[in-house]
């Protein structure tokens, strides 16, 4: 089992199908040959939902004729930004390693997220079943950036969950090695040319939610919170079509244009981060760039503080 400190950070963009080529043909990646694999990926849980509710993510990944069994804890960040702990090892054959599971800190005796015990998570092991799948096509690169080693994702498919599909389109910059900060303007760069946005939402979560046709969203009174909200009910409409979440959308993005507590430079900006979205809720060029500006901004704040 690899990773002795488990920790994956990365920024989350996603994309309308349109822009594809335009992001293979970005100046960064045009001279490059991506690594191109087809992922075949099962996720687990119980018949109560008890990863779900303690947002852990239990997955086998089919690829290279390999079988890859992994657990992902819940991201903090935002914006498109998460840091989160994840484990990841070969296993046999497509059945899950339940002496492996056990052993990993999230199924231990302490308490995570608010949620359930460990201890009782662990209890709950034996009882793991397929719940939903994401099945798609990756294209990576291996990116130099300021120093740092990042690597570049595309990837395009399906989620299925229950009897609902939703398309995966999306792009996520992983560091590999360097400085976080680097995942940033290499996001910002890549959106200064393609139209993208951030994402929240992970692809289990994404899966899970249209399983229960149900996307809820945060509380918000910081300008962190109004603009994960408006990220994440922009991630919700596009998995539900449903035109309300784009409506809460417009509303977090004029809250948090209005917030008392946000410098008048950054309100300017965030000012105009709703004419950045088309009729279809997807971005302009201005919208990413400017929203993960913001995001960065705010991420430091908070470090700062």
């Amino acid at each position: 089992m690899k990773n002795a400190t488990p920790i994956e950070v990365e920024i989350k963009l996603a994309l309308a199908q349109a822009s594809i080529e335009a992001l293979k043909h970005h100046p960064f990646l045009d001279t490059k040959t991506p690594l191109i694999q087809t992922l075949a990926n099962t996720y687990f849980d119980t018949p109560t939902h008890d990863m779900a509710n303690a947002r852990i993510a239990v997955r086998l990944r089919q690829v290279d004729g390999r079988v890859l069994q992994t657990v992902k804890t819940a991201g903090q960040g935002g914006g498109g930004f998460s840091s989160r702990q994840e484990w990841e090892w070969p296993v046999a054959c497509a059945e899950l390693d339940q002496t492996g599971l056990a052993a990993l800190p999230p199924f231990s005796d302490e308490p995570v997220n608010n949620g359930p015990a460990h201890k009782v998570l662990r209890e709950r092991l034996t009882h793991l079943a397929p719940i939903l799948r994401t099945d798609f096509t990756r294209y990576s690169w291996q990116l130099d950036w300021q120093g740092s080693q990042i690597e570049l994702v595309l990837d395009e498919g399906e989620v299925e969950s229950g009897d609902y599909r939703t398309p995966i389109c999306e792009v996520e910059l992983e560091l590999k090695n360097g400085d976080p900060q680097a995942l940033w303007s290499l996001a910002i760069a890549l959106a200064e040319q393609v139209p993208l946005r951030p994402s929240d939402s992970s692809k289990a979560s994404r899966g899970n939610a249209l399983r229960a046709q149900q996307w809820p969203l945060p509380n918000a009174t910081t300008p962190a919170e109004w603009l994960h909200r408006a990220t994440l009910a922009l991630d919700a409409y596009h998995d539900s079509q449903q035109r309300p979440f784009l409506d809460l959308t417009h509303e977090a993005l004029t809250r948090l244009a209005e917030h008392a507590s946000l410098p008048e430079d950054m309100k300017a900006q965030a000012a105009h981060l709703s004419t950045a979205l088309d009729d279809a809720g997807q971005p302009r060029i201005a919208y990413g760039v400017t929203l993960l500006t913001l995001s960065h901004r705010l991420a430091l704040q908070r470090e700062l503080s």
